[in-house]
């Protein structure tokens, strides 16, 4: 049986994964306990990933199921994609967003005809807000992350038939209705990254594992994963959103927002920063200085001379390009200059690639409206907001 845990990190699992069993396992820690941070060669298991030969447990992931007829329709008024029409096997990505447009719940979903299934990294609070939203219509929400488990693997392809539930990460492509704030597909370090989650069941994880291995496949931690991520500029919920996060913010709505799908609660922001306004902060990736040996914490300030300017949000040792982390920094912030990032072993000199485009505008930002169109290019009377915003 998995062991409980009590870790105090509102993203955390509550359980144990089994595969912390296998030789070698180091289990992690933060939003990444509960599985295995490496097996005991974490640059290995990185190359391993790369090459597609390695699966990660992903079983700290929360599992939630949504069913009856209205699930789609529903799931789809509720949040930041377009869900009316998503044909089964189809994986996309979606948030509930607050009123003020920030990030509250994110989710990897995919449905199989008759449930629809959402991966997240905060199932037990995203089951309740889901439940009260319910009113009387044909839909029933369960958190199922005890009986499911989703394993990560280097591979795009979506699930054959008579395979179980598999989501397929679609970063870094700009989905339907989405738009990017960063590079084109083809020139962003995103594209070389396969990545999909199949859920299993949670007394199976264990065969699962085995299989792969038995097939060649290595067993990687989240070290590895972490750093792949990174290094592909992918946002995660648990580590690159806070309380007041925009996804523009993260160039996010190139995968988890659809700009035309009509009235949702925090649709007027995102129109908003989108057609008119710019985003505050900017997501940025940084080559750390890696002649030392520590990485910043999460959290760990970002300063350009004595002024703080963003926090870092992942930090990783990856096995080619070192010392690499994500941070969220003002979008003021010379992109030209060399940043320091505290640590427990001084400031660590930081050169910036940039992410989301200083400018702060999309690529695809509609002209400056008129009169007449200035209302409906800020999105205004969507109900789902609680009313317009102040212009």
């Amino acid at each position: 049986m998995p062991r409980e845990r009590s870790t105090g990190v509102p993203h955390a699992p509550t359980v144990a994964s089994p595969l912390l069993a296998l030789p070698g396992a180091v289990e992690g820690s933060g939003i990444d306990a509960g599985v295995a941070w490496h097996y005991g060669d974490p640059a290995a298991e990185q190359r391993a990933l790369a090459d597609g030969r390695a699966f990660v447990d992903q079983s700290h992931l929360g599992i939630i199921t949504v069913t009856g007829p209205d699930r789609l329709t529903w799931l789809h008024s509720l949040s930041s994609q377009d869900l009316r029409s998503l044909a089964p096997g189809a994986g996309v990505e979606t948030m509930i967003l607050s009123p003020q447009g920030r990030i509250e719940h994110v989710a990897a979903v995919v449905d199989d005809g008759e449930t629809a299934w959402l991966i997240t990294e905060t199932a037990e609070a995203l089951a309740a807000h889901l439940e009260k939203m319910r009113f009387m219509l044909r839909v029933e929400v369960a958190n199922v992350t005890d009986a499911w488990a989703a394993i990560g693997e280097p591979i795009a392809a979506e699930a054959a038939p008579g395979e179980p539930i598999t989501w397929v990460d679609p970063w870094p492509g700009v989905t339907a209705g989405g738009t990017r704030y960063g590079p084109p597909t083809d020139a962003h370090p995103g594209r070389a990254r396969a990545w999909r989650l199949v859920v299993v069941p949670r007394d199976e994880l264990e065969a699962e594992a085995q299989s792969r291995m038995g097939a060649g496949w290595t067993p990687a931690g989240t070290w590895a994963s972490e750093a792949l991520r990174i290094a592909a500029w992918r946002p995660r919920a648990a580590a690159e959103v806070d309380t007041t996060t925009l996804p523009h913010e993260l160039d996010w709505l190139r995968t988890a927002v659809h700009l035309h799908k009509g009235c949702y609660r925090g649709q007027e922001t995102v129109a908003k920063v989108h057609n008119v306004g710019r985003p505050p902060r900017r997501l940025v990736m940084l080559h750390l200085d890696g002649s030392g040996h520590g990485l910043p914490a999460s959290g760990a300030a970002v300063m350009s001379g004595d002024v703080a300017v963003g926090r870092v949000t992942s930090a990783a040792r990856h096995h080619e390009a070192g010392p690499i982390a994500l941070a969220l920094v003002k979008r003021s912030t010379d992109p030209s200059e060399t940043l320091a990032v505290e640590s427990d072993a001084g400031p660590i000199a930081a050169a910036q690639e940039v992410v989301v485009a200083p400018g702060g505008t999309s690529a695809d930002r509609p002209p400056a409206p008129g009169p007449t169109a200035k209302g409906l290019l800020l999105g205004r009377g969507c109900a789902a907001d609680g009313g317009d915003l102040e212009p």
